[in-house]
């Protein structure tokens, strides 16, 4: 069930992003001296309001979003007061540009403070290296008994170029039955047939990890490690001879050179060294252990995490109007539920993780509402755009058919996505079915989101 801190958190960082969204419109508008009415957080009746000076400010009884009132960006000229009687004058095209595209602005400014909050954050960086290599297979199953492994690169996805595993998560969440392209170590191709599953309405691969690098987050005192020399902030890249490419091979590793003392490869502060470890039984963890702990929230560098929340939202537009993906793509789209159940999986891993999916969800707002939609802040540009060339305002009875059609459509779209999601992200909680438990054995995450618990061999 949701506590009180899950809740007070989803609020407060769901409600910062509406914030800074509007608070964006309403800077640039009042700063260019335009007529501001009313600055809400969330729609409907009002739960909390107040008036200093001309302003209105509330909090609406709808949580899904918000507004600034600003009769003078009626594209028609025609703009009136909030009560429907005052006439106000019209903003020139430039100036509505500008607002219009504030509210994207202040998205993106906050998506990149969130990214380089979670990278300082961060005790465990993703390799710099963009790839599509391999950090570990499950030996159970499908692509492990076609011959995927450990170390190998996915470079094509049905032919599709890989170039990160950000690249391999999108292209093969839009196939019910990929074929993955790949190079072997030894730089031997081969074609790798895989299956898909869904999770929470989009498809993944099961049973693959990506690379990551094993960087210790602390040394168990009296351990082999701790013996050895090993500490906290280093990255151990070989064991036994071997290279690692994840901390789940680093594992398989130390398994296999039980009570034998091996040479470890570390780096320290970017310096290779070579430390003797010996691997043995743990009675309290019942597994073959050196004694370092991982955290496991690997996290890309500030500008790489916005690229990356960029291209997901681009790919996944881009798949919607493309035949043959547009089927599996749409079922990835979610709404407000979605939104709601996936803040609730990250705040379980950790405050970090939910502010990482923060920045996400503001990439994407900001990217969505660039779109040249009416009602969304694209419309507004796209209005301001076609005024500012032909020198004429749109017809004030085709722009309101124009909007109420696409006000319409996203009504319908709302609640659409609203029923889905509810019935198959929702309704299995309460089932006992709890779709919660594939984040927890192979459920699609992102190269620098995977499960926040430390661990370590």
């Amino acid at each position: 069930m949701l506590t009180l801190y899950t809740i007070v958190v989803i609020a407060f960082l769901f409600g910062i992003t509406i914030f800074v969204h509007e608070l964006g419109h309403f800077l640039v508008a009042r700063w260019l001296g335009m007529v501001i009415e009313t600055f809400s957080i969330g729609f409907g009746p009002a739960l909390w309001k107040r008036k200093v000076g001309d302003i209105t400010y509330k909090v609406g009884l709808i949580p899904f979003g918000g507004y600034v009132a600003l009769p003078q960006m009626d594209p028609t000229g025609e703009g009136k007061s909030e009560a429907g009687q005052t006439p106000v004058p019209p903003a020139p095209p430039g100036h509505r540009m500008l607002v219009a595209l504030a509210g994207v602005a202040g998205n993106m400014i906050l998506a990149v403070l969130i990214a380089w909050i979670v990278y300082l954050g961060g005790q465990s960086y993703a390799p710099a290296e963009e790839s599509g290599l391999v950090g570990y297979v499950d030996p159970e199953s499908e692509v492990y008994a076609a011959g995927l492994r450990i170390g190998d690169a996915i470079t094509a996805v049905n032919d599709q170029p890989v170039r990160s595993w950000d690249d391999f998560l999108v292209s093969s969440a839009l196939y019910e039955s990929p074929v993955l392209r790949v190079r072997a170590a030894d730089g031997a191709e081969k074609s790798i047939p895989a299956a898909t599953e869904k999770f929470m309405g989009a498809r993944y691969v099961p049973g693959l990890l990506p690379m990551t690098h094993c960087w210790v987050l602390s040394v168990d005192a009296g351990s082999s490690a701790d013996k050895a020399g090993i500490k906290a902030g280093d990255r151990i890249v070989e064991l036994d001879g071997v290279r690692l490419f994840s901390r789940e091979h680093l594992m398989i590793q130390v398994a296999a050179c039980r009570d034998r003392t091996v040479p470890a490869v570390i780096e320290r502060q970017g310096a290779p060294m070579t430390l003797e470890v010996t691997p043995a039984w743990d009675e309290k963890t019942e597994k073959v252990r050196i004694g370092v702990v991982f955290n496991t929230l690997d996290v890309k560098r500030p500008m790489a995490q916005i690229k990356s929340h960029a291209l997901l939202i681009v790919r996944l537009l881009r798949a919607l109007v493309t035949p043959g993906q547009s089927k599996a793509a749409a079922q990835a789209v979610g709404g407000p539920v979605a939104i709601f159940g996936m803040f609730w999986l990250y705040v379980q891993g950790s405050f970090l993780m939910a502010l990482w999916f923060t920045g996400l969800l503001n990439v994407n707002l900001a990217v969505l509402n660039i779109l040249p939609i009416p009602i969304l802040d694209g419309g507004h540009l796209l209005f301001a755009l076609w005024e500012a060339v032909t020198r004429r305002k749109i017809s004030p009875r085709v722009f309101n058919v124009i909007m109420n059609v696409f006000a319409s459509l996203l009504i319908a779209l709302f609640i659409l996505l609203v029923f889905r999601d509810t019935k198959r992200m929702i309704l299995p909680l309460f089932r006992g079915d709890a779709a919660a438990e594939a984040a927890t054995n192979g459920a699609p995450a992102a190269a620098d989101e995977p499960a926040g618990e430390p661990a370590g061999p």
